[in-house]
């Protein structure tokens, strides 16, 4: 079982977002994003030799392994399918699978993705990643996808991309992840940041994200949505394919971000109206076993 985590600071800003899971060969499998792994691996070396010298017994290692995204219902399924000996069927949203792919063993199985569709992200060792991916393209219904293809879909699902919409100066209550934080956690605040946190869980951040939508021009990352007094700013924007409008996410102040407000967004020096939008813009389509 998986789930997506926080990696955050004393300020109680967002250093990474992770995806960890609970494996049955009784170790933690963590995938970060690429950007950060190597503040992201400080970190947790940091924290283990610190464990190491109260006399726990943690290790850290890292795995050379690529990263292949299959995503789209429903051909992902019908297509990985066919390189699997295990049922695909009883793999749910966020949980992994540890099995070969297409005649190549030791590859981890995940259905999740960054896309608000059914899909897994396969991590194989890395000197067979192109030779997986090729076995894949084989088939008619997979095509490469590029980032853009990619940005379009998480943005209409209402996900955060790092760097963009989360990042070491917003915090998991700016963000809408307060989610990622378990109860035991809220209790203990054993965590970076916690006070800052929990603070703002009580009495409700300054700042929210939130999703925007324009029939008029896209707004690009770092427009500022523009009513009086009002600061904020545009962190990721696109025309969505699905919806033939415009979309957009960003952070406005806490009062102005009920949906339904309405906002101008400027738009290369230009004011466009825009609409606070509840997310996920597109429903979802995560697969449950049944």
């Amino acid at each position: 079982q998986g789930t997506l985590t926080l990696i955050t600071n004393e300020r109680g800003g967002i250093v990474d977002d992770l995806i960890v899971t609970n494996t049955s060969e009784d170790h933690l499998y963590v995938v970060s994003n690429a950007g950060c792994a190597d503040k992201d691996l400080a970190i947790m070396r940091g924290r283990a030799a610190e464990l190491q010298a109260t006399g726990s017994d943690v290790h850290l290692e890292v795995s050379d392994n690529a990263l292949l995204a299959l995503q789209g219902s429903p051909s992902m399924a019908r297509a990985l399918q066919a390189g699997l000996s295990d049922d695909l069927a009883k793999l749910s949203f966020m949980n992994s699978i540890t099995t070969t792919v297409f005649g190549v063993p030791g590859c981890r199985v995940t259905r999740c993705g960054y896309t608000g569709e059914d899909g897994v992200e396969i991590s194989v060792p890395a000197g067979r990643a192109v030779e997986l991916a090729e076995q894949l393209l084989g088939d008619p219904e997979v095509w490469p996808a590029g980032l853009a293809a990619r940005d379009s879909l998480r943005l209409e699902a209402g996900l955060c991309l790092y760097g963009n919409d989360i990042d070491e100066t917003t915090t998991p209550a700016e963000a809408g992840l307060l989610w990622t934080l378990g109860k035991r956690r809220r209790a203990a605040m054993d965590f970076p940041g916690a006070a800052i946190i929990m603070a703002q869980v009580k009495e409700k951040p300054k700042r929210k994200r939130v999703g925007l939508t324009s029939g008029s021009r896209a707004a690009s990352p770092h427009s500022p949505p523009c009513v009086p007094t009002l600061p904020g700013t545009v962190t990721s924007g696109c025309p969505s394919p699905s919806l033939g409008k415009n979309i957009a996410m960003g952070y406005v102040e806490t009062a102005h971000s009920r949906a339904g407000t309405s906002l101008t967004v400027e738009v290369r020096k230009k004011q466009h109206p825009a609409l606070v939008t509840k997310m996920p813009f597109v429903p979802t389509q995560y697969y449950v076993a049944k």
